[in-house]
């Protein structure tokens, strides 16, 4: 004769600090309204750069574009954990839209400045820029698509 016994099991989650949720969906708009910029200012970027990272053949804006709105959108999440392990979670909008910025303009230096131009180099586009790549209009749309970042993220983060 079998004989079960029911033993209780507990599973351990741990939680990012910050909204995850706020921070995609800031993530996306911020890069809405950049990506719109930077179809008008330099669809290149869009159409051949962003593509070629991947491997799609340019000029492809459909790619150039989705892949944008995904970096925006992991960027995003990245932000509201660093929102909430630095405490600025829950604090002022003025705060929140300031770290946006900071966080936008630390993109650009990063990625747009340092890891774009090495990547599009290690994969052959014939365009590629010059490292650091310091472009106007890449740290305009970069400073607008943090500022985007930190309002949408307070607008949304205790829903």
């Amino acid at each position: 004769m079998a004989s079960e016994t029911a033993t209780p099991t507990t599973t351990a989650t741990q939680q990012l600090p910050g909204n995850w949720k706020a921070g995609a969906a800031g993530g996306i708009v911020g890069a809405l309204v950049f990506g719109a910029m930077m179809a008008v200012m330099s669809p290149g970027v869009l159409q051949g750069a962003i593509p070629s990272m991947y491997g799609f053949s340019p000029p492809n804006g459909a790619a150039g574009f989705t892949i944008h709105i995904a970096h925006g959108a992991v960027l995003g999440v990245v932000f509201a954990a660093l929102l909430g392990v630095t405490g600025l979670s829950g604090s002022a909008a003025r705060k929140q839209v300031g770290a946006g910025l900071a966080y936008g303009l630390l993109a650009w230096v990063v990625l747009a400045v340092i890891v774009m131009p090495i990547w599009l180099q290690a994969v052959g586009f014939g365009m590629a820029p010059e490292l650091p790549n310091i472009g106007t209009q890449s740290l305009i749309g970069h400073a607008v698509y943090g500022v985007v970042l930190g309002g949408v993220y307070y607008a949304l983060e205790g829903i």
